[in-house]
């Protein structure tokens, strides 16, 4: 199977291509840089290859929540290479895309549970719970967007980790979340190699869509445009 994953989801800036089980990455840290940098990554991954777009069996890209700008600009990409060559798509959720980093990079075991928060800004994180399943993280509970405050955990027996730059927040959490982890990590970014994975994972079952059904997930309801003096 051969896939190309994006993520553009917070400050770093990715793309990844799947092929048979194998997965090759572009990475860069660049808050103001996905436009940029974005498919010059998709190009590189796929001279490397020696592949074209055509070649592939589908496109994969991190839906959010995340940045606002970002969802957009990784919808776009890949809306657009997939009406172009006639691919189907998988949206991957980018809570559930750190999970699966988090676990690789910690050897978590299976049963155990991974708590992740990003700042979502305005007082708020954007929060997901997964168990860690036959190597796959699996949701607990229906991703939200909440004060630090309001963040809880579902029942689960195994151990818990935090991953994700909401947890810079954790003085403000409950102290029952806390000290639930057993370790935090709040520099772990999102990046295309878990969304490829996830992405081939769900391709397998079942669930691509056509390019004009993949749609960011912004989570909140409502979204607050600040413009700036004289815009």
């Amino acid at each position: 199977m051969k896939l190309l994953a994006v993520d553009t989801t917070s400050r770093g800036c990715s793309a990844a291509l799947f092929v048979d089980g194998q997965v090759t990455e572009r990475f860069e840290l660049a808050p103001r840089g996905h436009t940029r940098l974005l498919m010059p990554m998709v190009r590189a991954l796929l001279a490397e290859a020696g592949l074209a777009v055509s070649d592939l069996d589908a496109l994969g890209f991190a839906c959010g929540p995340g940045s606002f700008t970002g969802l957009r600009i990784a919808t776009g990409v890949i809306q657009g290479l997939a009406w172009g060559a006639g691919l189907p798509v998988v949206a991957v959720s980018s809570l559930q895309a750190l999970a699966l980093q988090s676990a690789e990079q910690s050897g978590t075991p299976g049963g155990s549970g991974v708590a992740v928060a990003f700042d979502a800004r305005m007082d708020e994180v954007y929060w997901g719970c997964f168990a860690m399943r036959d190597g796959w993280p699996e949701p607990l509970i229906t991703e939200r967007v909440c004060s630090p405050e309001r963040v809880s955990l579902p029942d689960l027996d195994g151990p818990w980790q935090g991953a994700g730059d909401g947890w810079s927040l954790r003085s403000r959490m409950p102290e029952s979340v806390v000290a639930a982890m057993s370790r935090v990590n709040e520099h772990l970014v999102p990046r295309a190699a878990q969304v490829a994975r996830l992405a081939a994972r769900g391709y397998q079952n079942g669930l691509q869509v056509a390019a004009e059904q993949a749609r960011p997930v912004y989570v909140r309801d409502e979204i607050t445009w600040q413009k700036l003096p004289g815009r």
